[in-house]
């Protein structure tokens, strides 16, 4: 009997995107916002930050009728999903209509933290807890898979579903582990992304007590500095991405119009510190080489990075110095931006957000800028597109990741004229 052939590995395409951020709800406003340099950090409105030493961050300012039904990060993935399915649904065919049971939720969602007002209330003489089953759910604490639940049911994704939780690397890990499943045949398509909002009393105070964000509350949108000499910390921002993955095949197949390629995923552990990354980068740098090795290209064939650039003292110079290590010779030839400058740290949803960021300017042609970038670090010696947008043909791109922990996460995306 002759050995059965190994099926030969899917190529996994993105046809659909969908974003909810602090400068735009919509890829194309989310993008042209992006291009102009546009930046989403003000004053925080939904609590009193007397006292705190941050005051500003990066709040999403429209509202949706979800929000008065579900807490804010369900409703940041209601939305980016709604509007990921209407673009890869092609001539009314939407993605997996003929296999919905054979799609999957893969998402990056950040951790819960308990309402004071709850918690107040709830010591109150004579409170009854509500019997409505939405307000309950989000009364105390909501369970952070939420959003993966809502999700799975309202387009019928019927294979278990992965939940992230590896702090700013969770919406790449989500991508690329949704983007694993596919290539391998385990499922046929993904909604695959990362939604998060710590812009609250609790989380909001918790990085101020690690003294991780910015204290430059009166120049809000110049606070995010990401590779500048004057930078003191992060923003914080909010928001969700959702990209729909799935088959090549399958998209040719349906006429949908293919975006991209995710090509490659790779991921590493720095086993250094809880709140800083190794000095020399080393986690990052493995997980670059990784996704690189895993999309089967050289880092010669880079065309630009789309960094985590925090804008923190340690991350920037440690995240050039393991690029510098990649990229070699070719160090001051690839362009490096910050999607943080502008929209600050999405922490779980980070990741996807960038990734759309990363695919919206490939096809455009176009890349967009790192801003607030005027007083460089001398450890941070590369080209980060300094406050103006550049045309530039695209055809691989990275989008990288590391979070709190040690986590590190990257993407390699292609070019969908490649195909």
């Amino acid at each position: 009997m002759t050995a059965k052939s190994p099926t030969a590995p899917h190529r996994v395409v993105v046809t659909g995107m969908g974003v909810v951020s602090p400068v735009g709800c919509t890829v194309p406003g989310f993008l042209l916002a992006l291009l102009h340099g546009k930046s989403g950090v003000r004053e925080v409105t939904r609590f009193a930050t007397e006292g705190l030493s941050t005051r500003i961050a990066a709040e999403v300012r429209l509202e949706f009728a979800e929000l008065e039904r579900v807490e804010l990060k369900t409703a940041f993935a209601i939305r980016a999903a709604r509007d990921a399915m209407h673009q890869a649904s092609a001539h009314g065919n939407a993605p997996g209509r003929d296999t919905p049971r054979d799609g999957k939720v893969s998402m990056g969602l950040g951790l819960e933290l308990f309402s004071m007002d709850d918690l107040a209330q709830s010591r109150r003489e004579g409170f009854v807890a509500p019997s409505d089953l939405r307000t309950r759910m989000r009364f105390m604490q909501t369970p952070s898979d939420v959003p993966v639940h809502v999700l799975s049911a309202r387009y019928g994704l019927a294979r278990p579903p992965s939940i992230h939780v590896s702090a700013c690397a969770a919406g790449t890990d989500a991508i690329g582990d949704a983007m694993v499943a596919i290539r391998e045949g385990r499922v046929r398509w993904a909604l695959a992304g990362g939604s998060d909002s710590m812009i609250n009393p609790l989380g909001f105070a918790g990085f101020c007590t690690l003294d991780a964000m910015t204290r430059r509350n009166d120049e809000p949108s110049r606070a995010s500095r990401p590779f500048d000499l004057t930078r003191d910390g992060f923003v914080l921002g909010e928001g969700a991405a959702v990209l729909v993955l799935e088959r090549l095949d399958d998209a040719r197949a349906r006429g949908a119009t293919v975006l991209a390629e995710v090509l490659g995923y790779g991921r590493s552990f720095d086993a250094y510190a809880i709140t800083e990354p190794h000095p020399q980068g080393h986690g990052a740098l493995a997980a670059m080489r990784r996704a690189l090795d895993d999309a089967g290209i050289l880092p010669s064939d880079l065309s630009a990075i789309n960094a985590h650039g925090t804008s923190t003292p340690k991350n920037d110079p440690a995240e050039s110095a393991a690029i510098r290590e990649l990229l070699g010779e070719r160090a001051m030839d690839v362009p490096v931006v910050s999607t943080k400058s502008m929209i600050g740290h999405l922490i779980s949803a980070a990741g996807a957000v960038e990734a759309v960021a990363a695919v919206a300017c490939m096809n455009e042609g176009v890349i967009h800028p790192t801003i607030n970038l005027h007083q460089r670090d001398p450890r941070c010696d590369l080209d980060y597109v300094e406050n103006t947008a550049r045309n530039l043909r695209q055809t691989h791109v990275m989008s990288c990741s590391y979070g709190f922990g040690g986590m590190n996460a990257a993407l390699v995306l292609g070019h969908a004229d490649r195909l």
